[in-house]
């Protein structure tokens, strides 16, 4: 099997709109979390979330673009161009037959749908939908035009698996360039839900926090009194490559994938195994390809949405994997950025190249009383990132419909 690295990133959170300025901001442990300004929430249950600041399409598309492109679709373009120039890639000198995009999102173009959904009940029952409407709700889409800007004729398409979806990319682009199918893949994911169909449907589901009143504390991944997870928006972009191919253009390797595991629950349609059943197998899957022993993991971001019944299987699943180990670190990362869903792996799994390059645990926000059963078992770096020797780093990402994907790192 061929060596896989990761040779760019870009990144559009809500705490930073570059790869810089995001780990700045979660090595600091700073909140993205804040009342929602994209609507009017006065008769929701939950009003806040992790919204992007500062971004201004028209700073990046002309209005045709815009026109044409959901707001998942322009934040992924966004972060790709920010990988690509990082990975210093001039496609006009690669063969653009073996460089394919696998990019994901677990909702797609719902802003759209819910906009021109609206515009037709308000009305006179007269259609008149834009004739972008349906490529710009189509979840496949950012892949096409990332392909279509930078002329790649490579496999590409989107895999969909709710929030498992920016892992479940990686991993297949991962085994595509690892079967010689591919050299270079962008991969990763993106995700614009703060709108009222989503923040209405997950509050209906019980799934949101309701912690109106401090909304910059309310995600608390572990801690007892969490109540739900925190919605955020945004992408993640990374650039895999070949080893020996980036070697060759003298391309900077940030960061290496050495294992990827995916499974199901097989249990209910939004909650978790209750004894972590598809965890379980998911991270020992991912070992067994590293060729590691579970020992050999320095850190986990863990999925870790701050969610009551979430956050417990999922430690009951490190806890069967990992044993009692407290030179384990682990964390929850969407106690900053908030729960992008779909694009929730991509940026995390920047998060864990970063946490290798700087030897730096980022840290987990928030939580002052960890699960009392839980809380001895591993080490929690809690407020600010620490610094810590590692070698590898998992990536835990769990979605509605049971499914499981988890990734390793290794510093290079």
């Amino acid at each position: 099997m061929r060596r896989v690295v990761i040779t760019g990133m870009g990144a559009l959170t809500p705490i930073g709109n570059s790869v810089e300025e995001y780990w700045t901001n979660m090595k600091n442990g700073v909140s993205g979390a804040g009342p929602i300004t994209k609507f009017d929430t006065e008769k929701f249950k939950t009003t806040f979330a992790c919204e992007l600041k500062d971004f201004e399409p028209k700073n990046h598309f002309d209005v045709k673009e815009i026109r044409k492109y959901d707001r998942f679709t322009q934040y992924a373009l966004v972060a790709v161009e920010e990988a690509v120039q990082q990975a210093g890639l001039d496609f006009s000198n690669l063969n653009c037959n073996r460089i394919g995009v696998i990019w994901g999102s677990g909702n797609g173009g719902i802003q759209t749908f819910q906009d021109q959904m609206m515009e037709f009940c308000q009305g006179d029952g007269t259609p008149r939908f834009t004739p972008f409407f349906i490529p710009r709700i189509l979840v496949d889409i950012a892949s096409g035009i990332i392909s279509i800007k930078y002329g790649l004729r490579g496999v590409n398409y989107c895999p969909v698996s709710a929030c498992a979806t920016s892992n479940t990319a990686l991993i297949d682009a991962f085994n595509y360039i690892r079967w010689n199918k591919a050299d270079i893949i962008i991969s990763g994911g993106s995700e614009a839900a703060i709108n009222q169909a989503a923040i209405g449907g997950f509050s209906a589901a019980q799934a949101l926090s309701k912690r109106n009143s401090d909304p910059a504390t309310a995600s608390r991944p572990f801690d007892v009194d969490r109540d739900g997870f925190v919605m955020g928006e945004g992408a993640g972009a990374l650039i895999l490559e070949e080893y020996e191919h980036a070697v060759k253009r003298g391309a900077t390797i940030l960061g290496e994938i050495v294992g990827g595991g995916m499974a199901a629950d097989a249990y209910h349609l939004t909650g978790t195994h209750p004894e972590g059943e598809g965890a379980v197998l998911g991270m020992e899957l991912a070992i067994e390809e590293a060729e590691i022993k579970a020992s050999d993991i320095d850190y986990i971001n863990m999925h870790a949405t701050s969610t009551p019944q979430g956050d417990v299987s999922e430690l009951i699943a490190a806890k069967r994997v990992f044993g009692e180990n407290k030179a384990l670190s682990i964390s929850g990362t969407k106690s900053m950025t908030g729960h992008l869903l779909g694009a929730a792996g991509a940026i995390e799994a920047i998060a864990c190249v970063k946490a290798l390059q700087e030897q730096i645990v980022p840290p987990t926000i928030n939580t002052e009383n960890i699960e009392p059963e839980y809380a001895s078992l591993f080490h929690f770096p809690l407020h600010k990132g620490e610094a810590k020797k590692m070698t590898y780093a998992m990536s835990n990402t769990f979605g509605f419909g049971g499914h499981i994907a988890s990734v390793i790192f290794k510093k290079v």
